[in-house]
């Protein structure tokens, strides 16, 4: 077995040119082959690779979806996300529990079954959803649990299952991504023009980032076209985690051709002749259709060699998967995941733009930003920048699901007020909107008279709506387990710092904190958000931060006196110790 182990890794190794850049897809494929990566099995990835096991250990136990313990020929992944939790995650959970007689984390006793939770895995617009083997499954009800098992055991052929069809929600399209496009008219256009000439344009645009941040594409392409190196790269960032964000996932279905488009363009800018578009574990299904329409457009001339016909424009794109890591929609942290290592943010500067993926500059870009740019080119920066705002030109996608009739993608115009949104979909009675995932902000209704644009309420595309029956602090609470979870855990006001936050906070929603501890809660907030070293632990605090602005009168409401209160309560824990020992407690004997 153990030669047979060794003979595979070699072979494996070898189908990826022995490229230690390429770890990630190596052990991939490996985990794919074997349902673990061992101790033995790391070691000879790093002797077929020459580089030592530290190494390829670091990265494997880094990401979510590679294990290096035995799992079960099938691993559910039930998504534990808040939108999830809302429509009956919870109880979901429960009935896999039962039907299969073990807990999350698990795996049946025959091997067969692991169950595993997962964060949002893109289906906030059809909740609950899992993952079944990378295969998505949505809108599940307790009543499908055992049909899901039994397709499992007769085989796994739950693509047969009605939870298994994908809604693709696009509820209101505009004319800027979603509108009917000419295939290589961007292109064509690019190549009769200077890269210089299209920087402009761009900047007569005023595009910016769609990702959040919201920095102007014409400088970020500028910057990487000018920085030295022996080769620049253009990156697509498509690694789309932040809970309640799935706009990504309909435009990789509908409208690829315009995100590749959009690369392409980039790389005739900043002189790319390889490109890459980082897709989410979580898509994986995915993969089959954007490979086809890469190689349609192969085919049509639209990549590979002499690009529309100019000499010299050689360039092509190369899909890599990730493995299941929220930081890695951070773009140094996405760099370092693409060569095969953890996904672990780099310091900053030097930036991508100067030294990038292989320490080359690098252009890393929105999937929503690359489809912006590939419009103004086929359509005019004059049109463009007639919609929206002036800060904040074109339209925006959000993904809106949650407490509403009709969540799924919406384009809107930048400038659309919040109430305008919640009246389209059907949520005129919100208590509260949570815009741009938890590292954005919590809006009560008096704010929903505000903007979406980059001048008011900047976001990356998550608008979850919570109605008046919602403990929205109890939503926050489980947006700040998420930042633990998915800490890197390189630096420590984010390690130790949002783990702090986590305990103090769940102490006030007990109700016993103190006027101190919300002091304490708040300090913590700043401290964490004003040291950590990147965009996670500086956005980590934003949950709470933001409803102590929005919504004070939920925090007094559960505040006590000045006085301490302790979180831990000894005769509790000492009667359920007893109870589980099946002992009789004498907690007179625990009291000073």
């Amino acid at each position: 077995m153990a030669e047979a182990h060794s003979t595979l890794v070699k072979e494996v190794v070898e189908q990826f040119g022995a490229d230690r850049s390429r770890l990630m897809d190596i052990a991939r494929a490996l985990h794919g082959k074997l349902g673990h990566l061992s101790e033995d099995i790391i070691g000879e990835i790093a002797d077929a690779l020459g580089i030592h096991r530290v190494e390829v250990r670091d990265m494997v136990s880094f990401y979510a979806f590679l294990s290096r313990s035995p799992k079960g020929k099938t691993t559910i992944r039930l998504c534990n996300a808040v939108v999830e939790r809302m429509n009956g995650a919870d109880e979901i959970a429960q009935a896999f529990e039962e039907a299969l007689g073990i807990r999350f984390g698990e795996t049946t006793p025959d091997g067969a079954i692991s169950l595993e939770y997962t964060p949002c895995m893109g289906m906030s617009d059809q909740p609950p959803s899992a993952l079944v083997n990378g295969v998505p499954i949505t809108g599940i009800r307790k009543a499908d649990v055992p049909a899901i098992i039994d397709a499992i055991k007769k085989g796994g052929a739950v693509q047969s299952l009605p939870v298994a069809e994908i809604e693709l929600n696009l509820r209101q399209s505009g004319p800027v991504i979603f509108a009917p496009m000419d295939r290589g008219a961007a292109v064509r256009r690019a190549v009769d023009m200077t890269p210089d000439e299209i920087i402009a344009t761009m900047n007569t645009a005023r595009l910016r980032g769609r990702g959040g941040a919201g920095f102007p594409l014409a400088m970020k392409w500028d910057f990487c076209r000018k920085a030295e190196g022996d080769a620049h790269y253009i990156i697509c960032n498509a690694d789309e985690g932040e809970p309640g964000t799935f706009k990504d996932r309909v435009i990789l279905t509908e409208q690829p051709d315009l995100v590749f488009e959009g690369m392409t363009v980039a790389a005739f800018v900043i002189g790319a002749r390889e490109g890459f578009l980082y897709l989410r574990a979580e898509y994986e299904y995915l993969l089959p259709h954007l490979e086809q329409v890469l190689a349609r457009r192969r085919r049509l001339g639209l990549l590979g060699e002499n690009i529309c016909g100019r000499e010299g424009f050689n360039f092509d794109i190369r899909i890599q998967l990730g493995a299941g890591a929220y930081i890695c929609g951070e773009e140094s942290a996405l760099i370092e995941s693409l060569e095969g290592k953890r996904g672990a943010p780099r310091d900053r500067p030097p930036f991508p733009v100067q030294k990038g993926y292989r320490n080359q500059p690098s252009s890393v870009n929105n999937v929503e930003t690359l489809c912006c740019a590939a419009r103004i080119m086929e359509k005019g920066a004059e049109w463009f920048s007639s919609i929206g705002t002036r800060d904040s030109t074109g339209a925006k996608l959000l993904s809106v699901s949650g407490d509403c009739e009709r969540p799924g993608v919406y384009e809107v115009p930048y400038g659309a007020t919040v109430a305008t949104v919640l009246n389209m979909v059907g949520a005129e009675d919100a208590a509260a909107v949570q815009v741009g995932g938890p590292s954005g902000q919590c809006l009560a209704p008096r704010n929903f008279g505000r903007s979406i644009s980059f001048e008011d309420i900047p976001t990356g595309g998550s608008f979850i709506v919570f109605g008046p029956q919602r403990n929205i602090l109890e939503s926050m609470h489980q947006f700040i387990e998420f930042f633990v979870e998915e800490s890197c855990g390189w630096c420590v006001p984010c390690r130790v710092g949002a783990k702090h936050l986590d305990i103090i906070f769940r102490k006030i929603l007990d109700g016993k904190g103190t006027r101190a501890d919300y002091q304490q809660l708040e300090q913590v907030c700043m401290t964490v958000k004003t040291m950590s070293r990147c965009g996670l632990g500086q956005t980590a605090a934003n949950p709470i931060l933001t409803t102590m602005r929005n919504f004070p009168e939920l925090y007094d409401a559960l505040l006590q006196s000045d006085d301490f209160i302790p979180s831990f309560d000894l005769d509790k824990a000492i009667k359920e110790g007893c109870e589980i020992t099946g002992r009789t407690p004498a907690l007179e004997e625990h009291h000073v």
